[in-house]
């Protein structure tokens, strides 16, 4: 998987495993397997942690060392990501067969996400901003605030 910043972001919010399991009405246990990279967050989850933390989804996903925070939310909207992926994918002038093929994934699971059928996975995500050295927060169109 990854390495990722979610321990530190955790404990500067001064919040256990557990209770940031109650939050997402999870077990700790399930926090902990997040943290050390051998669960994958899912990417709603990842969302709503970054909203609580105010970090961004690059720093918490170990993608950048700034610790950049935002004060505005970001909300869970697969059809609006699946539209910036299809510009992504149209601005490198890839089809979805070979833009999903260099990204490790399927050219249905990619249709998928492309189309709004199905939020897109943390794992993909982070696969196509590591290949395309894209920012999850511009994928997912989040506005930095002054």
């Amino acid at each position: 998987m990854f390495n990722n910043n979610l321990k530190w972001c955790r404990e500067n919010l001064e919040l256990t495993q557990k209770e940031l399991g109650f939050i997402f009405g999870i077990s700790g246990k399930t926090i902990s397997g997040w943290e050390t990279a051998s669960d994958p967050i899912p990417f709603n989850k990842l969302i709503k942690f970054c909203n609580l933390s105010g970090y961004s989804l690059d720093f918490v996903l170990g993608l950048s060392k700034k610790k950049k925070k935002y004060n505005i939310p970001i909300e869970t909207d697969k059809e609006k990501i699946g539209r910036k992926l299809k510009e992504l994918r149209k601005e490198l002038n890839l089809s979805q067969m070979k833009f999903a093929k260099k990204c490790g994934l399927s050219q249905t699971t990619y249709s998928h996400y492309e189309t709004g059928l199905n939020l897109i996975s943390t794992t993909a995500a982070y696969a196509i901003s590591k290949k395309y050295h894209i920012s999850l927060d511009d994928l997912v169109g989040r506005v930095e605030s002054n």
